[in-house]
């Protein structure tokens, strides 16, 4: 407090103004004196003997020869901190006096000024630019920002300004208050809330169109409203002539369509990849972003159209976590102003097309960041097997597991409903049936397109159902040592069943999930299956089992070892993954509550088997 910064420019008519008004301008000599009365040199504060006295008479236990009707006592600083003891709090009298050559080095003086010792109280501007006004109040951490009014009466509210009129002045987390405001007596009133129960409405949110079946991309010859198309993929969509097909459609429409491609998305697509193709898209500025791809291509086009649309963006915010998508700390914003989205699958796996989710890789960390969001939804899915007859076998496994760790994990997770639940069980459904046929025997045109469309039912459910602690330990796993994502579930998928289907040591907290039901839910899975079922027990095992055949049917691997991952290196990493993985977002759905420990013995015994 006490503390005046002046720009140079006015500092000779400041000085002039002060001086015509009683208050003394100090030498280096006296300025010494004043330090030694007014701050106590050994508790590195102000001397309480000068709170409240004149101008004079703190001159005069100085030593300082002042007039009697002295009014400020001014020292000349040029450093603000320990070393400048006149640059503390003084409560007196005193006024410290900088002068800056620029609006900057104004600025960021008094930021000094509030971080040696204000932190959250007062900072005060007069000016008529808003613009450096709008500066300052953005960059000065403190509760009140006074324009152009007197500091003391501005600060304390009514007669400058309609603050709350008040001598204690709350400082905020700032200054380790718990309010930044004028405290009053609406702040000393008890008040009692009655909290009833009363929960969100649930709800079902999928894309506006779905087209389905094969020769379905023709949809985009009729496409309303787009005449610049960016298409996002890879280079082995273009190899394959699938980025051609894409545009053989646009260009039979009546109007011409200028297209991009962005063919750099990598396997699990990077931050500096996004920001890459959200910077082409900025140049290219297109209506509608074509998403042409497995998962990788997805999540890319998806962050891209992200960013594209709102380039100010914090990643940080959007990956911080949530209980409810609806009351979530960090809001997405509304999507859809500058471009559509449209989705088009090229494996059947990861649903995206469908979903609001989208994951981003931080290669440096080797992390997954699933970011949830229905404003990530695509607006149109095209789920054309005509893309999916020429997946390889390998891809066509991996894939597949993971449409069934999708279904499964929706049908069990805590925000499981009657509109999520058909889906799932058809989905599920459908991969035991066809996934077999679809790896042994790629002309198997019908099991193609039936595991096309199980990856979308499948993605239907979870994004309204989520997903649970098998995609969790996935998304690290995989980051981590390179997996392939549904391989990673798959892994993992015999292990966490038999984890969930136990009584949880800590129950989940939802208002629809009213009492523990896990294992009577894969109970129900496997009688879907026509799997022995005849008590719950037998019916958890007997899935269990059947994910184990369907596993082998596949040639995977059963284990993280043989997933070629050296056990040293999984040894060292295994804590951070397990404490990473408790604190993924699909965690928050899964019907167990694991403990960090918990996660640990999982991932060991997907290690070894």
């Amino acid at each position: 407090e006490q503390a005046v910064i002046v720009d140079k420019e006015i500092s000779e008519q400041f000085e002039a103004f002060m001086t015509e008004n009683n208050c003394i301008f100090l030498n280096e000599q006296d300025i010494k004196k004043l330090e030694a009365i007014a701050i106590d040199s050994c508790k590195c504060a102000m001397n309480p003997d000068v709170v409240g006295r004149s101008a004079y008479d703190i001159a005069k236990m100085a030593g300082i020869e002042v007039p009697t009707d002295a009014k400020i006592l001014i020292a000349r600083l040029h450093k603000v901190g320990a070393d400048t003891p006149l640059s503390r709090e003084k409560l007196s009298p005193i006024l410290a006096y900088y002068v800056v050559n620029s609006t900057e080095e104004g600025i960021t003086r008094a930021e000094e000024m509030v971080e040696f010792g204000g932190l959250g109280h007062s900072a005060v501007i007069h000016s008529e630019n808003q613009e450096i006004i709008e500066q300052f109040a953005k960059r000065i951490k403190a509760g009140r920002l006074i324009v152009n009014s007197p500091s003391t009466h501005g600060a304390i509210g009514d007669i400058y300004n309609t603050n709350m009129p008040s001598l204690t002045l709350g400082c905020g987390s700032f200054g380790h208050n718990s309010t930044t405001a004028n405290v009053s007596a609406v702040n000393l009133i008890n008040k009692k809330r009655v909290a009833r129960r009363k929960v969100n409405m649930q709800w079902f949110k999928i894309p506006q169109k779905i087209f389905f079946e094969y020769g379905s991309t023709r949809y985009l010859e009729d496409m309303p409203d787009i005449s610049r198309a960016f298409i996002v993929t890879d280079e082995y969509m273009v190899k394959l002539g699938y980025v051609d097909k894409v545009l053989y459609h646009l260009r039979k429409r009546k109007t011409y369509v200028h297209s991009e491609i962005f063919s750099a998305v990598e396997p699990d697509p990077s931050v500096t990849t996004i920001m890459s193709g959200a910077e082409q898209m900025q140049k290219f500025k297109p209506d509608v972003i074509i998403a042409l791809g497995g998962g990788s291509a997805m999540d890319a086009a998806k962050g891209m159209w992200l960013f594209y649309e709102n380039p100010d963006l914090d990643f940080n915010s959007l990956k911080l976590k949530f209980m409810d998508i609806r009351k979530r700390v960090f809001k997405f914003p509304k999507m859809g102003h500058k471009s559509q989205l449209v989705a088009i699958p090229t494996t059947s796996g990861t649903g995206s097309e469908v979903t609001s989710f989208t994951v981003i890789t931080d290669k440096e960390k080797n992390i997954k960041y699933p970011l949830a969001d229905y404003e990530l939804t695509p607006d149109v899915a095209i789920i054309d097997p005509e893309f999916v007859k020429s997946v390889p076998a390998g891809v066509t496994a991996d894939t597949g597991m993971d449409v069934l760790t999708h279904a499964i994990e929706a049908y069990v997770s805590v925000l499981a409903s009657d509109f999520t639940d058909g889906l799932a069980i058809k989905a599920i459904q459908l991969v035991f049936e066809y996934l077999p046929r679809s790896y042994k025997n790629a002309d198997d045109l019908k099991a193609r397109e039936k595991m096309h469309n199980a990856s979308t039912i499948a993605g239907m459910a979870f994004t309204n159902a989520f997903l649970g602690i098998n995609h969790s330990m996935a998304h690290k796993l995989g980051g981590e040592f390179h997996i392939p994502h549904g391989r990673a579930n798959a892994v993992l998928l015999p292990y966490v069943i038999a984890y969930n289907a136990q009584k949880p040591t800590k129950f989940v907290s939802f208002p629809k999930y009213e009492t523990f039901i896990a294992d009577i839910r894969y109970a129900e899975i496997a009688k879907a299956l026509c799997l022995p079922a005849s008590t719950t027990a037998e019916g958890v095992q007997s899935l269990i089992k059947a994910v184990k055949d369907l596993m082998a049917s596949l040639n995977m691997p059963s284990t993280i070892a043989a997933c070629n991952v050296d056990q040293k290196q999984f040894m060292d990493k295994l804590p951070a993954l397990a404490e990473m993985a408790f604190g993924d977002q699909c965690t928050t759905a899964n019907p167990r509550m694991p403990l960090i420990k918990e996660l640990e013995a999982l991932y060991l015994q997907a290690f070894n088997g």
